[in-house]
């Protein structure tokens, strides 16, 4: 059933009678909810690190659970965590089984048309990766001719070919990554944010980063639509932890830097 799918047949005053039944909790009824419950339901996978996973104790933890712990402060209540795979996290949001997603939903016009967003609250960058020790890739122009390691299914694995490299299929980052250190690929197009993860565990691995793409890709926390006073009190949330530092210490934690922007 497609929620946003109205009948032609129907009238003005049905259309307006069906989206007060399809999303009853708008114009600040949703956070009334949620300050009269004491807490906020964020839905997450809990499976995708560093951004939200167990810990070896079991415990939910990850750069977007403190996140969203620190904005639920902000806002007088507690987080508390739905889990959720990925295929149906944002349905989730629909279903009322959540009131906010944050899971690294990235920021696109598609999902605006059904969705409203937090202002960004983290930015990643395609950027190119070789060993410390190889000199002839400095660029992405220079992948011509040669093997870089990537997801086929991916966009960076789609810019390595069009940058004209032979592709060498990965299950994902950290093959990729492995491959370069071992020498069967030259180099990989990741995600910024990926790299600065391993380099955070791994700091003396010997792989550098020499390009990284113009343009930042920007994620936010995923809200309904309608819920404009929600999503207003989540941005102040956000503008107050960036301001006192408690963004800042999240972001080094798991990334050594600043990820913002």
């Amino acid at each position: 059933m497609n929620l946003f799918k109205t009948p032609l047949k129907l009238g003005a005053a049905a259309v307006i009678v069906q989206a007060a039944v399809l999303f009853p909790a708008l114009a600040g009824e949703n956070l009334d909810k949620i300050k009269a419950a004491g807490t906020i339901r964020i839905g997450t996978e809990g499976t995708y690190a560093p951004f939200t996973f167990h810990d070896p104790s079991g415990a939910l933890v990850g750069f977007d659970v403190e996140i969203g712990e620190a904005i639920a402060d902000k806002l007088g209540v507690k987080a508390e965590f739905v889990e959720g795979k990925w295929d149906g996290l944002i349905a989730g949001l629909d279903a009322d089984r959540y009131d906010a997603v944050i899971n690294q939903v990235g920021i696109t016009e598609a999902r605006r048309q059904k969705y409203a967003f937090s202002e960004p609250y983290i930015a990643s960058k395609a950027v190119l990766i070789v060993r410390d020790d190889n000199e002839d890739i400095k660029g992405f122009d220079d992948l011509k001719g040669k093997k870089a390691a990537q997801s086929l299914t991916s966009n960076y694995g789609k810019m390595a070919e069009e940058a004209g490299a032979e592709l060498i299929g990965t299950e994902g980052f950290d093959q990729s990554i492995q491959l370069v250190l071992t020498g069967r690929a030259d180099a990989t197009l990741n995600d910024s944010l990926s790299f600065l993860d391993f380099k955070k565990q791994k700091p003396d691995a010997p792989v550098k980063i020499v390009a990284e793409q113009a343009e930042a890709s920007y994620s936010g926390i995923l809200l309904r639509q309608g819920d404009d006073e929600l999503v207003a009190e989540v941005n102040k949330a956000l503008d107050a932890i960036k301001a006192d530092g408690s963004y800042q210490k999240i972001s080094e934690k798991y990334f050594g830097q600043d990820v913002s922007r």
